[in-house]
């Protein structure tokens, strides 16, 4: 044989040898095919002995329970009381405003001061921290210890309140707390509006309490409207 056809019948071999090595190659593909079409069946009884259905195609379970409930389950000691008046205040639950039942007692006095009285007691409760109940339930607070509240000045309306910090410097969570707590109590005018001042000499407002003020307390004031003397 010569080189040439030596190096020829090399030639025929290294192009027919990818050729043969094919059907090999198929036949460990579809092994391994086969093997994994064994172990599915196989998977998903054992799925079903601990209990667990399998499934062909990904499920969607939707995003994950709240941790936030929002709800007492039942009588806050710590805050209920057989001795007293029941009230409604506004906490902060899950960025909203959520309401919470209060027992207040509100000292005897001339009922020209009874609003003042009455707001001062709403006061005290939402800068107060939460009981252990409210705690456990994701309620807390953005009213500052140590708010006061008085009467109107000489040219504001009867009804006007002002509080020892101006409304203004008062967070948008605290403000919409006040707001929304004084709506609902004695401390609001005929028409559920809340005449707020703070402890110098501009005007009071009159602010209301929205459902968007409930719903975003941190992003929407309550709205206001300046107000003429009495």
């Amino acid at each position: 044989m010569s080189v040439r056809d030596a190096w020829g019948v090399r030639a025929a071999r290294a192009v027919r040898t990818p050729e043969a090595a094919r059907p090999a190659r198929a036949v460990r593909r579809t092994s391994r095919g086969a093997r994994l079409a064994l172990a599915v069946p196989l998977l998903a009884v054992a799925l079903a002995g601990c209990g667990i259905r399998a499934t062909e195609v990904p499920t969607d379970f939707g995003p994950a329970p709240s941790r936030v409930p929002c709800a007492l389950t039942g009588p806050d000691d710590g805050t209920q009381s057989s001795r007293g008046i029941l009230v409604q205040v506004f906490l902060l639950c899950s960025s909203q405003l959520a309401p919470v039942d209060r027992t207040v007692r509100i000292e005897a006095g001339p009922a020209e001061t009874d609003r003042v009285r009455a707001a001062q007691a709403l006061l005290d409760e939402l800068s107060a921290p939460p009981s252990d109940a409210e705690r456990q339930a994701n309620y807390s607070t953005g009213v500052p210890r140590g708010l006061s509240v008085g009467g109107p000045e000489r040219s504001d309306p009867a009804d006007a309140l002002r509080l020892s910090t101006a409304p203004a410097d008062l967070t948008s969570y605290a403000l919409a707390q006040i707001i929304c707590t004084f709506s609902d109590s004695e401390a609001a005018s005929d028409d559920s509006a809340v005449t707020l001042g703070g402890p110098g000499t501009d005007a009071p407002r009159r602010y209301e309490c929205t459902q968007d003020v409930r719903d975003r307390p941190g992003t929407k004031t309550p709205p206001s409207t300046e107000v003429d003397g009495s």
